[in-house]
């Protein structure tokens, strides 16, 4: 599994000229599953997202989690995170997850999250999706 989060101070997905999702601070997320990858490794991540403290405290020492700071998620699914470019020019994608097990896995990892207690948003899966959001540092990381 593959994340690439970024803490923002507001991110939207739209999917034909619509908004979908949409939050104001928190991360967006983007979600690529791998073939091998399982809900465990979903929960894995999501409860090590949930701790993450990259969030500034009163003394601007990065310290507070996204419960701390009233934050929310926005997750998007992204499977070309497992494209492969080392030969040629044209990415390949073995890596990456059949769709409709990759689907599954990205409808867990949201749920698994909500569970968590915190606010979700979605992008779509497989739609083509237009993502806007500011990034908030810039402070992005990335997690398998």
């Amino acid at each position: 599994m593959r994340i690439v989060l970024q803490r923002v101070t507001s991110a939207s997905v739209k999917v034909d000229g619509e908004t979908i999702g949409q939050i104001e601070k928190g991360f967006l997320i983007l979600f690529g599953a791998g073939h091998e990858d399982t809900e465990e490794d979903c929960r894995r991540l999501a409860d090590k997202i949930s701790g993450l403290r990259i969030f500034s405290d009163e003394n601007d020492k990065i310290n507070l989690n996204l419960d701390t700071v009233g934050g929310s998620i926005l997750v998007v699914p992204q499977f070309t995170l497992y494209a492969d470019c080392r030969k040629g020019n044209r990415p390949n994608f073995i890596q990456a997850a059949k769709p409709e097990y990759a689907d599954s896995l990205y409808r867990y990892f949201v749920e698994y999250l909500r569970t968590k207690g915190h606010h979700v948003e979605t992008g779509s899966f497989g739609a083509d999706m237009k993502v806007s959001l500011l990034n908030d540092g810039p402070f992005t990381l990335i997690l398998e």
